[in-house]
């Protein structure tokens, strides 16, 4: 490194970082000294007065400093001083003659290491040496015990509230398991009783329960999965029309005889994007089955719609999901995105709608809800048309947008 002032180098042959800045403005004493410090293993920087010395400490910032009391200009009091004001942890050995015991002894009030009396002793530089190099080891120690007592803490906490959330989710998922085999366990008895008195009506009436019952059951167990493994995306470029119809095929099945009119609404022109098929796929039809459920509970209306739309807009693809059904307040509008909170009491697990949102967001988009009680609700899911390495940074940072 090439500074603006002469500075001699001595260098040392140790593994530490056992770099020393020598200030004195006797080049006698500078020479024999950084002789006897290279010997000891160390990098050695001279300078011969307070001015430059401290330059240089700027600049290279050393660990250790060896410098003269009494010198011309800056003294190595007002240097001691002024490393010590920019907050640095070095340590610095005062050198002293015998008839400077006072400003020696007014050093360590400053936060010297210690100081050494000339002519200097080499057993006596070398065990000040050895004691300011253990300061510098126990702090660097005391800061990486410190530092691994931190993450140790942050793991605990992290594993605190991921065995709450472990116990909350087993919890609801028991509840919800427990309601599913209850409602299984009423269609078989239909079907039985059904086939028994060879009544098809009440045997078909069986067979639509279990089918639903197996149904939830499915969505349950998927859900699951996506929740509890953070699972690599697999991205492909994707017909945005095609993907819109493939979703609305699985929504079309179960509202034939739900009396729900479902209108599509894609856009011919939207042309492709960069997805993963099945997870959006997933996020999709939870947000749909939300809307279904919503007309399906909504008893003040005679007739229920959902549309279904998709389009481009700039650099990204806009999902809409429009019903008429019951609607949300902002209260349940503000917590819709929580993990485990339903709507749907007992029949809802409370993960669609959080793994939608995870699935989304992953994608580097969003969804926007808007809802008024008894009036419908509207979501819009907004994609980047083209997934960029930059998408996965924005999912933690990317803020919900939620409107009433």
């Amino acid at each position: 490194m090439v500074l603006d002032f002469e500075v001699m180098k001595y260098p040392g042959s140790g593994k530490l970082n056992k770099t020393i800045l020598l200030v004195d403005d006797e080049a006698d004493i500078r020479d024999i000294l950084g002789i006897t410090l290279s010997d000891f293993g160390y990098q050695v920087i001279a300078a011969d007065n307070g001015e430059k010395a401290f330059r240089i400490f700027c600049e290279l910032n050393p660990p250790i400093v060896l410098t003269d009391i009494k010198m011309p200009g800056m003294d190595g009091i007002t240097l001691l001083q002024k490393i010590k004001s920019q907050g640095s942890e070095a340590e610095v050995i005062m050198i002293t003659g015998h008839g400077d015991m006072d400003l020696a002894i007014r050093s360590l009030k400053y936060e010297a290491s210690g100081f050494i009396t000339k002519p200097i002793n080499v057993d006596s530089l070398e065990v000040a040496l050895k004691r300011a190099c253990d300061k510098i080891l126990m702090r660097e120690k005391l800061r990486e015990y410190t530092e691994n007592l931190e993450r140790l803490i942050k793991e605990k906490s992290e594993l605190q509230d991921n065995l709450s959330a472990l116990g909350l989710m087993l919890g609801t998922i028991s509840h919800s398991i427990k309601g599913l085999l209850t409602g299984l366990d009423g269609g078989m008895y239909l079907v039985d009783s059904g086939f028994k008195k060879e009544n098809l009506e009440k045997t078909a009436e069986g067979w639509t329960v279990v089918k639903q019952m197996v149904g939830r059951i499915r969505k349950l167990i998927l859900d699951i999965l996506f929740y509890s493994k953070d699972r690599e995306m697999s991205l492909e470029k994707v017909d945005v029309c095609a993907f819109a119809e493939e979703t609305a095929m699985v929504i079309e099945s179960k509202i034939l005889d739900r009396q729900i009119e479902f209108v599509k609404d894609f856009d011919p022109s939207a042309g492709s994007f960069e997805i993963d098929p099945p997870a959006v796929n997933s996020a999709i039809i939870n947000i749909l089955e939300n809307a279904v459920d919503a007309c399906l509970r909504d008893i003040s209306k005679s007739s229920h719609k959902i549309i279904f739309s998709a389009r481009q807009d700039s650099n990204q693809i806009i999902f809409e999901v429009s019903d008429n059904g019951t609607g949300m307040d902002q209260e349940t509008i503000d917590k819709l995105f929580t993990l485990f909170f339903s709507t749907k009491g007992k029949q809802g697990t409370g993960f669609g709608l959080f793994i939608a949102d995870s699935i989304i967001r992953k994608h580097g988009g969003s969804i926007e809800v808007k809802s008024k009680s008894g009036h419908g609700t509207q979501f819009r899911i907004k994609i980047p048309k083209i997934f960029s390495g930059s998408a996965e940074k924005l999912r933690q940072t990317v803020p919900l947008s939620k409107s009433s």
